[in-house]
């Protein structure tokens, strides 16, 4: 695997061109990252003209045109096409987000695809994501209770203690906005990264789990949490519009709160 750093670089070569018909008048050109273990050219953009009349209007779209009609070759991850997988994510037009949220028209120039930075490329579009989610493992991602739970019944929370998952549940684990922060970029390997600290806030503000204590004791580090430096790429980044940034901060005042 090769490990892909934006902003692009004069490494990657220029791939392939695909024209499109003649007759096509509604024309689209996609500028796509491509690398294969198999490829000696590599890395390489292609460059794919697609008739945006034969497409709907998603950037994922004219990746599944591609993909089924001009070049079966290329990779990518895609699932829900609904922005709720987290499947697609991937940087276009600069910035990382869902391909399936990402509107076509939206983008003024010729569209330029990159798998998201700063992670090891499996191949084309798809990212390495087993160290993010390695990382995502170590802070538990579930309830923890020694309490057992009512036999007849779900553990209950107030319409209060619901409203604190607000802005934190919604997270689809895309890593659009790891992957976009340069704290992440220089110490993945102890920072644990916006997108696993929005999921440990989530925890720690949940009233049915009670371990939110040993959940912050385990944050406490000079790296796992404190790295963040506020640069808030997380939070302008988020395809589902939530706020990483906000929770990492909540997740430091927690700390001091404990030591007071």
């Amino acid at each position: 695997m090769v490990e892909l750093r934006l902003p692009q670089n004069s490494r990657i070569g220029v791939g392939k061109t695909f024209h499109a018909a003649p007759d096509a008048k509604n024309v689209k050109r996609f500028k796509i990252y491509r690398w294969s273990p198999d490829d000696d050219r590599n890395p390489v953009t292609d460059t794919y003209e697609v008739d945006l009349d034969k497409i709907g209007p998603m950037v994922l779209d004219a990746l599944i045109y591609i993909k089924n009609e001009i070049d079966p070759t290329l990779s990518f991850r895609r699932s829900c096409r609904e922005g709720v997988c987290g499947s697609c994510a991937m940087n276009i037009d600069g910035h990382n987000t869902l391909a399936c949220l990402k509107y076509i028209k939206d983008i003024n120039s010729d569209v330029p695809i990159y798998p998201l930075p700063h992670m090891p490329v499996v191949k084309d579009l798809i990212p390495d994501l087993s160290g993010p989610y390695a990382q995502l493992r170590e802070i538990d991602p579930w309830l923890k209770a020694d309490t057992p739970p009512p036999p007849d019944k779900e553990r209950l929370q107030s319409e209060d203690e619901r409203k604190k998952l607000d802005g934190l549940y919604e997270c689809v684990l895309c890593f659009c906005c790891s992957t976009s922060c340069p704290s992440y970029w220089w110490n993945g390997d102890k920072y644990l990264g916006p997108a696993v600290l929005l999921a440990a806030m989530r925890w720690v503000s949940d009233s049915r789990d009670e371990y939110a204590g040993e959940r912050l004791s385990e944050l406490e580090d000079s790296m796992r949490l404190y790295a963040c430096r506020t640069i808030m790429n997380c939070t302008q980044t988020c395809p589902k519009g939530l706020n990483p940034a906000k929770a990492i901060a909540e997740l430091k005042h927690l700390q001091v709160e404990r030591k007071m």
